[in-house]
């Protein structure tokens, strides 16, 4: 082959890697996908590159999934089929809506509708560039599947398991009472295989499970799925605890702790005001905000103080948001005003879409109780 035709090959593969996952904090195997696109069949043995994300239907949605959203249109847009696992069985696992399987299913239909409304009404099947929405209810209803589950919990120890137990928002010592806990990380495998999928996603809290999987992979000589991990925002009150236990991040668990997709302006600016943000540090879920969700979308932070305080400012670039509250030369609450007013300016197009299609909505703040 002409070496500058090779080049040039080597080069778009590059690119279009680059952009599939341009907005991943890691990727874990990333050969896998190498090979697929330079030539070798993928997981399922054709052409068609499968990924997947597994989530518990267990309430409404937050700020962290417009960040999972992002991937999953860039790997739309690449011709990759995305299958969202509604994993209802994992969250009745969990314990989620008290066990009530009719709760969950309502919630999975919700989270279907929202992930629909963020990635803006994809084609729905199959093919490239196509959204499938599976219940793992459906998946399990499978002797094969189950098989699978056996197969990935051999040799593995107790306290193997346990250091997976984060991916449930539980930890080591949590769940000593409750056998179904143990096969959670087998059932969350063996999701991934029996699916044949060549890429998981998930956010870096799901890292020990995809890890998991990885293992089971080396030991069952089975195809290993690259696997993708996208960033985590912290709650609003600010960090705390061990940072690898991800008991910091945003979680609809803690409304208040949280930006819910279906805030309004006012409730979004009150939970804003009292956000941890604080000069000279630059650990805050406002900062993790703008990088992540902000610029991305808009590509600019207006700041538009009070005329007595100070001349309306436009950032681009996250790093000298950031230096300049460190350096005061914006005020702390301007900033989280700014990042709130982007904010509002991002989630209006979704809040309409539910005050015009309010079913699903109410349907939500039914089991949760909320409003």
């Amino acid at each position: 082959m002409n070496k500058d035709l090779s080049e040039s090959l080597e080069s778009e593969l590059e690119e279009k890697i680059n952009r599939m996952f341009s907005s991943c904090e890691e990727v874990v195997g990333v050969d896998h996908i190498v090979k697929i696109l330079s030539g070798s069949k993928t997981h399922s043995g054709g052409n068609l590159i499968n990924a997947y994300i597994g989530l518990e239907p267990s309430g409404k949605a937050h700020l962290g999934w417009l960040v999972l959203a992002e991937t999953m249109q860039n790997l739309l847009n690449e011709g990759v089929n995305v299958t969202i696992l509604l994993a209802d069985w994992h969250a009745w696992v969990n314990d989620k809506f008290d066990r009530d399987m009719s709760k969950i299913s309502l919630a999975a239909d919700y989270m279907s509708e929202v992930f629909r409304v963020l990635l803006n009404h994809p084609e729905e099947g199959k093919d490239p560039g196509q959204i499938q929405f599976i219940r793992a209810s459906e998946v399990m209803d499978s002797g094969k599947y189950w098989e699978r589950v056996l197969r990935c919990s051999k040799n593995m120890s107790l306290s193997r398991v346990r250091r997976t137990f984060g991916i449930m928002g539980r930890d080591e010592n949590s769940s000593d009472h409750d056998l179904s806990a143990f096969y959670y990380p087998a059932l969350q495998a063996a999701d991934i295989f029996e699916l044949e999928i060549d890429i998981a996603l998930g956010g870096m809290d799901q890292r020990k499970a995809h890890m998991y999987m990885r293992e089971v992979a080396d030991r069952n000589d089975w195809t290993k799925a690259t696997c993708i991990h996208t960033p985590m925002l912290s709650g609003l009150k600010g960090a705390s605890g061990r940072m690898d236990s991800f008991d910091h991040k945003m979680s609809k668990s803690d409304p208040n702790n949280a930006i819910l997709i279906h805030d309004d302006e006012k409730k979004l600016m009150k939970k804003m005001r009292k956000a941890f943000l604080e000069v000279g540090n630059p650990s805050s879920a406002i900062f993790e905000i703008a990088r992540f969700i902000i610029l991305p979308r808009l590509g600019k932070i207006n700041v538009s103080p009070k005329p007595e305080f100070g001349k309306p400012s436009t950032w681009k670039d996250i790093d000298e948001f950031v230096a300049a509250v460190s350096d005061e030369k914006i005020h702390p609450f301007d900033a989280k005003m700014a990042v709130a007013s982007g904010l509002c300016e991002i989630l209006s197009p979704i809040q309409k879409y539910f005050d015009a299609n309010p079913s699903v909505i109410e349907a939500i703040n039914d089991i949760t109780g909320a409003v």
